[in-house]
Parts: C-alpha cells; sequence; structure tokens
C-alpha cells in the first residue's frame, strides 16, 4: 500500500458492514507510551499490570484508546469480535487490568482504521493492497508487534521475503 502509515500494518479487523469497517492496527507500537502511561493520565495505580507497549491503532482519533482481549472480562461497552476478542474502549478495562481482575490477554491500541461505505471493498480489490488472513489470537497475544506482518503471511503457508511489489516487462 502506497500510504506509509500501512506499511506492514497488521490490522484487527473489529467491524465491517454496508456502513464501513472499522480495524484496530497491532503491528506498530507508540514510542515513548506504555501501559503505565496511559494509566497514569487516568490517575489509575498500576498495581501488577505490565508496562506494555502501546500500538499504534490508526491515523484516526489517535487520542481515543481500544483494548482487544479475551474472552474472559467484559464490560458494559465491550463489542464480541466474531467471537476471536473482545473489543472495549472504555476506562473499566484499563482499571479492570491495573487491579488484576481484567482480561488475561490483551493489547492496547491508541486510534483506528476506518473506511467509509465501499471503501475497503475497492481497496480489498486493488492488487497487491492487501494480504488477508483469519484472525488468529496467538499472533494477536504471542508474537511480538514487529514480527506480526511475518507471522500473518506464514499463517497462509507464505514467505513474505519471496514477495516483489512489482512485475517484469518481458
Amino acid at each position: 500500500m502506497i500510504d506509509a502509515r500501512f506499511d506492514h500494518a497488521i490490522i484487527a479487523m473489529c467491524a465491517h458492514d454496508e456502513g464501513g469497517a472499522l480495524g484496530i492496527g497491532l503491528g506498530a507500537t507508540l514510542d515513548g507510551i506504555g501501559f503505565h502511561t496511559l494509566l497514569d493520565q487516568f490517575g489509575i495505580a498500576h498495581g501488577d499490570a505490565p508496562d506494555a507497549p502501546v500500538h499504534y491503532g490508526g491515523p484516526v482519533e489517535p487520542r481515543r484508546g481500544f483494548v482487544l482481549h479475551t474472552h474472559d472480562w467484559q464490560g458494559q461497552d465491550s463489542i464480541d469480535v466474531g467471537g476471536r476478542w473482545i473489543l472495549s474502549s472504555t476506562v473499566d478495562v484499563l482499571r479492570a487490568i491495573a487491579e488484576g481482575k481484567g482480561p488475561e490477554r490483551w493489547a492496547v491500541a491508541l486510534g483506528y482504521a476506518g473506511w467509509d461505505a465501499g471503501q475497503l471493498e475497492a481497496e480489498l480489490r486493488e492488487p497487491g493492497c492487501w494480504f488477508n488472513v483469519w484472525g488468529e489470537r496467538a499472533i494477536l497475544y504471542d508474537v511480538e508487534p514487529e514480527d506480526r506482518w511475518h507471522a500473518a503471511f506464514g499463517v497462509a503457508g507464505v514467505d513474505p521475503r519471496q514477495l516483489v511489489m512489482g512485475g517484469g516487462t518481458a
């Protein structure tokens, strides 16, 4: 994709219907911002919560936070995403994680990627623009962010080192 914000991006799609789509970026982290920084901004004690990296969720509303997490915790406004993970975006999930009462596995992001009606479908038709794989929880929770792009290709049995961005003219 030509847009540098999506170069080697991993997007966890969370909503897609006739009105558009919403995804959370989980392939890059934000420098200098960890989970403890977010907790401090809300006046929440860190507890035993690790100072996990915060992901670049996307270019839309970069000050808005999202947590993708396992099904073992759900807040009032949490949304089940196709049985794969839960999306929460209220401060109660941050508080629960810090108190040791939240989800076992989680990833935090600021911002999201959004598409208007038909926009994502048009991008999906563009050659070389997107590569889709099934949402593997292991990639989300067990693979380091900088390795997720390669791991996602691996799910499909593709070695991305063998890809070329252009074709010949012979």
